[in-house]
């Protein structure tokens, strides 16, 4: 089973088991983790599931598409290097992810 650390921007963590093959953002919404909104769905419209992925993480993940790319151009909080939309990341057996949420969604 995978697992996620998702840390808000206080600081504050929490680590919760994740089904493979749901996205960062289905396991947090299900989770009720705060910080990640998930209006779309995951749909890849709204950006209110920006995170940012642990420098360890990050070069692991499959490279971003192009509209995801343009998509963080809309955070509520400004996009940086490892700026990911965390409907993107879909989870594999065994991986564990450090993600912390910026300070808004919206």
């Amino acid at each position: 089973m995978a697992k996620v650390h998702f840390t808000d921007f206080e600081g504050a963590t929490q680590v919760i088991e994740a089904t493979t093959g749901d996205s960062v953002m289905e396991t947090a919404v299900r989770n009720g983790v705060e910080g990640i909104v998930g209006e779309c769905g995951g749909s890849l419209s709204c950006a209110t599931c920006h995170v940012f992925v642990a420098a360890q993480d990050f070069e692991a993940l499959e490279p971003m598409e192009e509209m995801e790319d343009e998509m963080l151009y809309g955070t509520a909080v400004d996009r940086e290097e490892n700026s990911r939309l965390s409907c993107q990341i879909k989870l594999c057996a065994e991986q564990e992810i450090h993600v912390t949420t910026p300070e808004t969604q919206v």
